[in-house]
């Protein structure tokens, strides 16, 4: 069980840390070209959400497995 929660918590942190790194690229790309930035959003709104799935998904396998 324990493991399980070892588990769960890495893959929210790795969502986090990803989520967190796309954002900052996003905002270095918008801050470069401004003109872009409704594509740049668009971008990385589908990149967030294809990472919380995954993350989703590791939480509920690492609480599957225990």
């Amino acid at each position: 069980m324990v493991l399980a929660g070892i588990g769960a918590g890495l893959a929210a942190i790795a969502a986090g840390l990803g989520i967190g790194k796309i954002g900052g690229a996003a905002m270095d790309a918008i801050a470069r070209q401004p003109e872009a930035a409704s594509k740049i959003q668009t971008a990385m709104i589908i990149a967030a959400a294809l990472i919380e799935g995954v993350a989703l998904f590791a939480v509920v396998v690492a609480l599957i497995a225990k």
